[in-house]
């Protein structure tokens, strides 16, 4: 009998519980009380090794494995100032490196399938004292967990299923309804150019004046929004979210507005399960540009490192779980060198 290889049923696994959440895991959210910075217990290598529990460890990045590089320039708002002093905000245009993905920690994970979702936007913006600054988005308005900690136990749960033993799956899912719901809402795009993408965990922007404001990112495409159906997206190739963006940009810009959404009183700054209301003020940032591929796009992924919670002056993290992402990511970088 033919066995599935083990990061095919891994994924597998993850498209289970997809699946189990339309089928009616939980349409309602379950919010709990925000943590404090310090709440979550696992340690960066913890949540290492649960990505590689439930995807496997392929000596490349431990999720958001599959992805490719464009280059091009970002150019500040000027009413970016009004919400932080960040010497990237002023000036301008700065050298950008981005980096469009599909979800799973499989190299090989066809861009059509279910565990491609949700896509991920990540960009290091070079700034002009040479300090970087790092930013990291998915494409769906919050994340499925509100700590690192029930992250870690989703994917130690969709390991066990990708074994044959759903039942931690289905106990999680059963718990946290919230994490059903976010399952059952992932959306395909037909282009990484025509997706809205969010910064889920919040930052305290801090302006000239002293005044904080804690803000979280979202990047507008200037193509407009297209998803996919189920039927249309099985039929597009293993490769079409690379594909189609290599082809685009080599005839054209593609272009995101970045805005900061604003957060007010009694919005949940440090749970990026939840999301902020659409009534929320959103201030734009500035424009990302994307032109071309990287002269070497393989050597570029190899050596790209993202700290997307560094701290910068007028720019701190406000979520816990960039403390974790912060940690984790230069032990995936290590492995794959």
């Amino acid at each position: 009998m033919y066995t599935l290889p083990r990061s095919t049923r891994l994924v597998r696994a993850f498209s289970l519980a997809c699946i189990a959440a339309l089928a009616g895991c939980g349409s309602t959210h379950q919010s709990a009380a925000a943590p404090d910075m310090t709440a979550d217990k696992a340690s960066p290598k913890d949540m290492v090794d649960a990505l590689h529990t439930a995807f496997g460890e392929h000596h490349a990045r431990a999720v958001h494995t599959k992805g490719v590089m464009i280059e091009g320039t970002f150019t500040p708002a000027h009413e970016a100032k009004r919400l932080t002093k960040a010497p990237v905000f002023a000036g301008g245009p700065y050298p950008v490196v981005a980096r469009f993905s599909v979800f799973a920690g499989v190299p090989t994970l066809p861009d059509s399938d279910d565990g491609a979702a949700p896509s991920g936007f990540g960009f290091k913006i070079k700034g002009a004292g040479g300090e970087d600054f790092d930013v990291e988005a998915n494409q769906h308005k919050d994340f499925i967990t509100a700590t690192s900690d029930e992250f870690r136990v989703f994917l130690n749960a969709v390991g066990a299923a990708g074994k044959g033993n759903k039942a931690p799956l289905d106990e999680f899912l059963a718990s946290h309804t919230h994490a059903g719901e976010f399952l059952s809402t992932l959306t395909y795009p037909s282009s990484y150019a025509k997706a809205t993408y969010f910064g889920v965990n919040a930052f305290k922007f801090t302006n000239a004046r002293g005044r904080p404001e804690f803000v979280r990112y979202r990047f507008v495409p200037r193509a407009g929004e297209q998803y996919l159906s189920p039927d249309d997206r099985k039929a597009r190739g293993a490769n079409y979210l690379q594909e189609e963006i290599v082809k685009r940009v080599a005839s054209g810009p593609v272009i995101f507005d970045w805005f900061a959404q604003v957060a007010e009183r009694g919005d949940k700054v440090e749970d990026p399960s939840i999301a902020w209301p659409e009534t929320r003020k959103m201030v734009k940032l500035g424009t990302i540009t994307l032109t071309q591929q990287p002269a070497d796009p393989e050597s570029a992924q190899r050596n790209l490192l993202f700290l997307p919670g560094k701290s910068h002056p007028g720019v701190d993290p406000a979520d816990p779980m960039l403390v974790v992402r912060n940690g984790a990511y230069p032990i995936s970088f290590k492995e794959r060198q």
